[in-house]
C-alpha cells in the first residue's frame, strides 16, 4: 500500500517539495567553504560553459556548489544549469526537488533516450548553459562512469570540470551508491578540480582520466573534512 501511495503524483509533489525545504535548510545552517573556486573565472573567459561532472552518491549536496559557483561568475548567472537523470520517476522526482535551486532536468536514460538527452545537452552548451552530469548514475557502478561525459565533452570542445562536495554532519544511506545525506548545522566544502579538455576524437581515451578525476575530487573534499574513505 506505501508503494502505491507513493507513486501518485501529489505524494510525490508533496515528498519533494519537503525534501526540497530540509536541503535548503541544510545549506543555509552549514558553514561552507569553497576549494578550486579561484580558477572559475580565467576558466570561463577561455570557454563559454563547461561541464560540470560528479559521482551521483554527492546528488544531495551539490546545489550548494551550483549557488556557491555563481556568486562572483557573471558567466553562470545567465540561467539555469543542466542535470541529465533518467526518465525514470526517481529521475522526475529529483527534478523536482532541486527546481528551487535552478537546477533544471534533461529527461534520458543511459538505455532509452540517451542519445537525445546528450544532443539537448550539446545544444544547451552552444547557448552557453552550463551542464552537469553523475556519469555513473542512476544504477551504477559506483564510481565507474559511463561514456557519455566524455562524448558530450568532444563534441562540444568545453572542458570537463571534475566537482565535489561534503558535509561534516551526515548520514550514508545504504544505496548501491552509498550516498552522503547532509544533516544541519555542520561544516561543508564544495571543491572544484583541474579541467579536463578533451578532444574530438579522444573520447574513448579520456574517460579513465575523467573517472579518476571525479574520485580524486571526491576524496579530497572528505578528507578536507577528515571524513574517513568507504
Amino acid at each position: 500500500m506505501f508503494k502505491r501511495l507513493m507513486r501518485k503524483p501529489f505524494v510525490q509533489a508533496m515528498g519533494a517539495w519537503l525534501l526540497g525545504l530540509y536541503l535548503a535548510f541544510v545549506y543555509a545552517t552549514t558553514r561552507w567553504r569553497m576549494i578550486g573556486h579561484e580558477q572559475l573565472p580565467g576558466l570561463l573567459a577561455q570557454h563559454p560553459t563547461v561541464i560540470a561532472g560528479f559521482w551521483h552518491e554527492r546528488l544531495p549536496l551539490m546545489p550548494a556548489l551550483w549557488r556557491r559557483a555563481r556568486r562572483g561568475n557573471p558567466a553562470l548567472e545567465r540561467g539555469p544549469c543542466h542535470v541529465l537523470v533518467s526518465r525514470h520517476r526517481d529521475g522526475r522526482f529529483i527534478g523536482q526537488v532541486v527546481r528551487r535551486f535552478e537546477i533544471e532536468m534533461v529527461n534520458a536514460s543511459s538505455s532509452r533516450g540517451g542519445a537525445i538527452g546528450l544532443r539537448v545537452l550539446l545544444r544547451q552548451l552552444r547557448d552557453g548553459a552550463m551542464v552537469v552530469i553523475t556519469p555513473d548514475g542512476p544504477r551504477g557502478p559506483r564510481r565507474r562512469a559511463a561514456p557519455g561525459i566524455a562524448q558530450l565533452a568532444a563534441a562540444s570542445g568545453m572542458p570537463v570540470l571534475p566537482t565535489a562536495a561534503a558535509a561534516s554532519h551526515h548520514i550514508r544511506l545504504k544505496s548501491w551508491d552509498r550516498m552522503m545525506l547532509p544533516l544541519p548545522f555542520g561544516r561543508g566544502v564544495v571543491c572544484v578540480g583541474a579541467p579536463i579538455l578533451v578532444p574530438r576524437d579522444g573520447a574513448e581515451a579520456a574517460l579513465p582520466s575523467i573517472e579518476a578525476a571525479l574520485s580524486e575530487i571526491v576524496d579530497a573534499a572528505d578528507r578536507a573534512l577528515g571524513i574517513a574513505p568507504l
